[in-house]
């Protein structure tokens, strides 16, 4: 403390010493910081502004540039998914004339075959019957044969001998 009450009594004689009044000196110090803090500042404070809005500027010029990329992206798949969906339905169009075709073709096919059954089954029927009349006509033939010589062992009389020779000939077309 002693120092302190030395260096002040040394500052009222003239020459270098310490100023205590405390209003003169805080104005002058306050001055010049603020002086300083101006002229620093400015160009500090300027230099960092420039540097973020520089920042700025090149994030958004990449962000429209992204943007345009992306929306020629979603162009060029809207275009390629317009396509799938033309080629799926030529395809789904396809499929589905090719599948009438083959049940045209079935279908014809099921009636040719039908019409191939219908006339075997008639040709069939057609040579049965023929057959059961043949075998219907052998029968009668064997049992008119049986009865004719049933007859001839018992004996005919004259008048029926010439009545089944006048018969026979009469068949035979005479």
């Amino acid at each position: 403390m002693e120092n302190l009450l030395l260096l002040a009594t040394e500052a009222a004689e003239p020459g270098f010493g310490l100023n205590l009044d405390l209003l003169d000196t805080n104005l002058i110090n306050i001055a010049i910081i603020l002086t300083l803090l101006v002229v620093i500042g400015r160009q500090v404070l300027g230099d960092v502004l420039s540097s973020r809005r520089e920042k700025i500027e090149t994030a958004i010029q990449d962000a429209e540039q992204r943007k345009k990329s992306a929306a020629a992206a979603l162009a060029d798949q809207q275009q390629k998914l317009a396509q799938a969906q033309l080629e799926a339905a030529k395809i789904r169009s396809d499929a589905e004339q090719r599948a009438e075709s083959f049940r045209q073709a079935i279908l014809a096919k099921a009636d040719t075959d039908i019409e191939k059954l219908r006339t075997t089954a008639e040709a069939d029927l057609g040579s049965q019957q023929d057959r059961a009349i043949a075998e219907l006509r052998q029968r009668v033939a064997e049992l008119a044969l049986a009865g004719v010589e049933r007859q001839l062992s018992e004996g005919i009389d004259e008048s029926t001998q010439q009545r089944l020779i006048d018969q026979s000939i009469a068949m035979l077309g005479g």
